[in-house]
């Protein structure tokens, strides 16, 4: 790891790519320090007696970001990267993510540092229940919602759902991407995938590219539903990843059988008809399409120079630092940023939370029909801004969102 990288947190560059769209708003320096600092953070303990008798002590964050538009809305990780410094930063990506997507929320993320494939169901469950607990006085349906994450799942989000209500009564719409059976939405589990082949297929159209070539790092539940959608789009999907490294064959990869794969936790890597290459060599094979859909801060100002992508479509949250941003732009790549290619999570999360509290459910059409045309709109809103105003995709994208949250900020009186 460079020292350009250490250097550069996560906070760090989302602040940056709101200042930078701040600046091309004209916002005043009062309203940037308002909008920047989040509204509230909790950190917590989270002891965990583990099957075999040893006493685990993890520690659990929520960062509720910015309320003006609505209850605090982010997802909940499980995962080793989660400390404070990344889901600050996440928090904040939220409030610009559903302001840009123009859903009733604000920004919120939480998390606990652990590593959730080492556990036991039942140690799982123990872990989610605890960290509840332990911050249930700020959640609420009307105050802020979890829902799932790396590392996190309906199953997650079921037990959370039920241990909240065992201290404040039933109350599906505390969180979304539960079960079905509990309340939630046909299409959520796929809606981020889903959500970012919408997205790619505008773009496709907009700028006159190809996805002869497709790669995407990270095979969990974004990337492998990416993979799915774009297949059945056309696509050929020519190298992914996961945790445990990276396949490539340049004659296209079997997407519905490594799906298979992905949904029975095998690795990739058993998969014989293909190359093994290493996470960070399938970022720099020569693509058409390169989506990013795993962890963030993986596109660096020391590896940008060897991307070979003719565009990039951030499925996850922050895969691109500053540095690496600036390296991209200077060789004319375009790079979709995550708070418009990953929004059909949040925008179908926001279906679920409705129907919870109209409890009546949409059927999977309707589910779909209403979440493309919000996407498509947030789209043509992005690219109207980017070409009329000579700006970054991300800067037009933050340009919308910030804008949006700064003028609810005025309207509640916050500044006076």
């Amino acid at each position: 790891m460079s020292n350009e990288q250490k250097k550069e947190s996560p906070t760090d560059t989302v602040s940056y790519f709101f200042n930078v769209a701040a600046e091309q708003l004209g916002l005043s320096e009062e309203i940037c320090q308002t909008l920047i600092k989040p509204y509230r953070e909790i950190t917590v303990e989270v002891p965990l007696r583990r099957n075999n008798g040893h006493l685990d002590l993890y520690t659990g964050y929520r960062v509720q970001h910015n309320g003006s538009r609505g209850p605090y809305k982010g997802g909940i990780r499980f995962h080793p990267t989660a400390d404070i410094e990344d889901v600050r930063a996440l928090a904040a990506l939220m409030t610009w993510k559903t302001a840009l997507a123009d859903i009733p929320f604000g920004g919120a993320k939480g998390g606990v540092t652990c590593n959730a494939l080492e556990l036991e169901k039942d140690e799982l469950e123990r872990l989610t229940r605890i960290f509840t607990s332990k911050i249930s006085l700020i959640l609420g349906a009307q105050r802020d919602i979890p829902a799932p994450d790396m590392g996190t799942d309906a199953q997650v989000m079921a037990w959370m759902m039920d241990e909240y209500g065992k201290r404040h009564g039933h109350t599906p719409e505390i969180v979304t991407g539960k079960p079905i059976e509990l309340g939630g939405s046909i299409g959520r589990n796929e809606a981020t995938g889903h959500g970012t082949s919408v997205i790619i297929a505008e773009a496709i159209a907009d700028f006159n590219l190809s996805f002869d070539k497709v790669v995407i790092q990270g095979f969990g539940n974004v990337g492998s539903h990416t993979a799915l959608y774009l297949e059945q789009m056309g696509a050929k999907i020519i190298a992914i990843s996961d945790y445990y490294g990276a396949i490539h064959n340049p004659n296209g990869l079997p997407i519905q059988q490594l799906f298979q794969y992905a949904a029975e936790r095998r690795p990739l890597t058993d998969y014989s008809d293909a190359d093994q290459i290493s996470n960070q060599e399938i970022l720099e094979l020569e693509c058409d399409l390169l989506i990013p859909a795993a962890i963030g801060g993986v596109i660096t100002g020391e590896n940008a120079n060897r991307i070979q992508a003719s565009a990039i479509f951030e499925a996850a949250n922050s895969p691109t630092t500053i540095s690496g941003e600036q390296v991209l732009a200077d060789r004319g790549i375009p790079v979709f940023p995550d708070i418009l290619v990953n929004a059909g999570g949040v925008i179908v999360s926001y279906f679920e939370w409705v129907q919870n509290i109209q409890q009546f459910r949409w059927d999977i059409n309707r589910v779909d029909k209403e979440m493309k045309e919000m996407l498509i709109k947030a789209y043509k809103n992005v690219s109207e801004i980017h070409k009329s105003k000579g700006v970054s995709l991300r800067t037009a994208a933050f340009m919308v969102g910030v804008e949006r949250v700064a003028k609810s900020t005025e309207l509640r009186g916050y500044l006076t």
